[in-house]
């Protein structure tokens, strides 16, 4: 997968996980200027419950497929979206990381 293409199935898979479709778009929450929208750690914990739920849903489609009564495919997507949705959640993690070590860096 190319660099472009995995920047936007990334983005894509963001938008999906967004607790709150209004406030997709992180600058437009972080620049609001009565503090309007949700914070970036309720988006966070919105996000992860998210990831979890849908973590479990492609656990459940792998048990009906053992069992018998799932699709080979719904199975294979379901993977490759949690997939990418962790892949995410690392990369949003990495910056995150990479911020407070900025930030430390700082003089005071």
């Amino acid at each position: 997968m190319t660099i472009p293409a995995a920047a936007a199935n990334a983005y894509s898979m963001l938008q999906k996980i967004s607790p709150n479709p209004q406030q997709n778009s992180l600058v437009k929450t972080a620049l609001s200027p009565q503090g309007e929208g949700q914070s970036f750690g309720a988006m966070l914990e919105g996000a992860m419950e998210k990831f979890v739920a849908q973590g479990h849903a492609s656990d459940l489609k792998a048990q009906q497929l053992a069992a018998g009564k799932g699709d080979l495919i719904d199975v294979v997507t379901a993977v490759s979206d949690s997939e990418v949705a962790l892949q995410t959640l690392v990369s949003v993690r990495d910056k995150m990381i990479s911020a407070y070590e900025d930030i430390m860096k700082m003089p005071i």
